[in-house]
């Protein structure tokens, strides 16, 4: 050995590596360049005569388009953290002055427009006032004042359709007014867009972005805008709200202080109100409600709905009494005594939502009237609040099932995501059931499928005059017979109810719908209204009405027996059957024809009979036995 190492590989100097180009345009990215500045790095590169120009010009492009992409989700995350905290402020509504001005301020900053205003209908004026503006310099144009239909706005609102237009002066699709185009001129805006605030089909104003030069406005500034106008109108409409919930909590306030101070009866009051108050806070129902109105006011208390149907009932409350007692309690508006009942009409402006009516001995004192007037005012606001959801649910759930229904379903995926989201697994079995009842029923029947697809996880919609129903099950015999003995019992009329199923992904519910209609017409053709069945248990008649017409299962129903008997016996019972019905109901004319003794003919009629019943020669089993044979004949022929 001499001292050196053989096969050791002596390492090389190692040098930092230069930045790439694509290390350069990362970190223009990273640090939000200009877009100008992605130019520098090509200069250079072409300054200093490399070769990788066009690579350089082609990761140029792409950092540009990552650029934008960033820019825009950046965009739309301020967008949609605009949109939040308009919602926070709707949560936490204070000052209606503060939201809306709010609202406008970020319809400004979100568009990136020169001025955002909103404008409100007066109706007790008649015409249309500024309430807000943002970027506005003109005092004249914050406190401008236009009759109904002029301007911009007026054409918003009688569309109620958003607006665009590109030069104000110059649009001659609406009407010009000279104190609106002053107005206007002396703010400078040329450019406008409006979007109406809609509470339903009513408009409440328009909600303006402008800017003093022409600019176009987007699709997506469009939505945007009409987002915040629909922020806008809540904010409104829950000011009404709220003012109404406040006056009445304030009434119950002051009931409460004269309750402290002067009587114990006035406890009681204090106490029903905080009792109300906290369950509805806590999501209580009717029945809650009821128990306890009737525990603070002592007696039986019933809550009926408009129509006079029991919507909830605790203790003992009887005859309500003649219609009379509760129409001169709505006509009133306050608790009328008659006979041994207390009775009140409660409702939102002039619409009668329900009557409370309670049982109580004796006189109610002036506080005890007052509870139960507040319960009224209680169970009003509750049953609208659930009228509200029932409604936004039952129109989601109807619109589903009417787009299966009639096969508008272009893309299964996003119809089994709709399904989903409201509980609906569209691939699970189900089975659907059409239901008919008197035309005058129709809207109640239909309210009450649409209660029975949200408690049970399903859809229902109102089509073809009848009411339909996509429930999770693989019976739908038994659904159909279900469905209508309960929507008749709370119709009080017969109901009649066609079943098809089992039913599992979107493409088969239509096929399943026409079976279920066929179904229902077929239990009226045969005198069975108020009934329920499906194709299968409609004997020959399913065959007519079933969309799989099952030839083998119906003979396997009807003649079953016979078959099973005839192959483990070796006998022949179908063929005498066949020749029994031949001969036309002539057990020696049948003999003759089978060359047997009418002895043995009457013995095989004997055993079928406890084979297939006692009824088997009825004129309608005894169609069906015929129909069964001569199919099981083709059968044989044609297998």
């Amino acid at each position: 050995m001499d001292g050196t190492l053989t096969g050791t590989v002596v390492p090389r100097r190692c040098t930092v590596a230069e930045p790439g180009p694509a290390a350069e345009y990362l970190e223009l990215l990273l640090r939000e360049a200009a877009p100008v500045e992605f130019e520098r790095p090509l200069l250079q590169a072409r300054a200093d005569g490399r070769d990788s120009v066009e690579e350089l010009d082609r990761l140029k492009g792409l950092a540009l388009q990552v650029r934008a992409l960033l820019e825009r989700r950046r965009r739309r995350e301020a967008e949609l953290s605009a949109l939040v905290d308009t919602v926070g402020d709707l949560a936490t509504l204070r000052d209606l002055d503060a939201v809306l001005a709010a609202i406008v301020r970020r319809a400004r900053e979100l568009l990136d427009t020169d001025v955002a205003y909103m404008t409100l209908n007066d109706d007790e004026r008649g015409d249309t006032y500024m309430r807000v503006t943002h970027g506005s310099v003109s005092a004249r144009f914050q406190q401008v004042r236009l009759p109904l239909g002029a301007g911009l706005g007026g054409l918003v609102a009688q569309s109620a359709a958003p607006y665009v237009t590109a030069n104000y002066a110059e649009d001659d699709r609406f009407q010009h007014v000279s104190e609106i185009n002053a107005a206007v001129a002396e703010e400078g805006l040329v450019a406008i867009l409006g979007v109406p605030m809609l509470l339903g089909t009513r408009v409440l104003g328009v909600l303006f972005a402008a800017n003093r030069s022409a600019r176009p406005f987007t699709r997506e500034e469009v939505t945007l805008l009409s987002s915040l106008a629909a922020h806008a109108t809540v904010a409104l409409d829950n000011t009404r709200l709220l003012g109404e919930t406040r006056a009445a909590l304030e009434e119950l306030g002051a009931v409460n202080t004269v309750v402290r101070k002067h009587s114990e009866s006035l406890e009681r009051a204090a106490e029903a109100h905080d009792r109300m108050a906290e369950l509805i806070l806590r999501g209580g129902g009717l029945d809650d409600l009821a128990a306890v109105v009737a525990e603070v006011l002592g007696g039986g208390l019933a809550i009926l709905d408009a129509d006079g149907h029991c919507l909830a009932e605790v203790g003992a409350v009887g005859d309500v009494g003649p219609p009379a007692a509760a129409a001169a309690g709505r006509a009133l508006g306050r608790a009328t005594r008659h006979g041994e009942h207390w009775v009140l009409a409660a409702g939102a402006g002039s619409e009668a939502l329900c009557t409370l009516v309670l049982r109580t001995p004796g006189e109610l004192s002036e506080t005890d009237t007052r509870i139960l007037e507040r319960a009224g005012v209680v169970t009003a606001l509750l049953l609208l609040f659930r009228r509200s959801l029932a409604q936004a649910e039952s129109r989601v759930r109807g619109e589903l099932l009417e787009d299966l229904l009639t096969r508008r379903v272009d893309d299964p995926v996003t119809v089994r995501q709709r399904a989903r989201r409201l509980g609906v697994d569209l691939d699970d079995a189900h089975v659907l059931v059409v239901l008919s009842c008197p035309a005058r029923l129709r809207e109640r029947a239909a309210q009450w499928g649409a209660a029975q697809a949200a408690a049970h996880g399903g859809l229902a919609a109102q089509r073809d005059g009848n009411v339909t129903l996509l429930v999770g099950g693989d019976h739908p015999g038994d659904a159909a017979r279900r469905m209508a003995r309960e929507l008749g019992g709370y119709l009080g009329t017969p109901v009649t109810a066609g079943g098809a199923g089992p039913v599992a992904g979107p493409q088969a519910v239509p096929t399943a719908y026409a079976e279920a209609q066929r179904c229902a017409a077929a239990l009226h053709a045969l005198g069975r209204a108020g009934d329920g069945a499906s194709a299968a248990e409609l004997g020959f008649v399913g065959l007519l009405v079933g969309a799989e017409r099952d030839v083998g299962g119906f003979v396997t129903d009807t003649l079953g027996a016979l078959l099973e008997y005839d192959r483990r016996r070796g006998t022949a019972l179908v063929h005498t059957l066949e020749a029994y019905f031949a001969a036309g109901g002539g057990a020696a004319r049948a003999a003759d024809a089978l060359h047997v003794h009418v002895n043995t003919v009457a013995q095989r009629l004997a055993r079928i009979g406890q084979l297939l019943g006692a009824d088997w020669q009825h004129p309608e089993r005894a169609l069906e036995l015929q129909l069964a044979i001569r199919l099981h004949r083709l059968r044989e022929t044609h297998p």
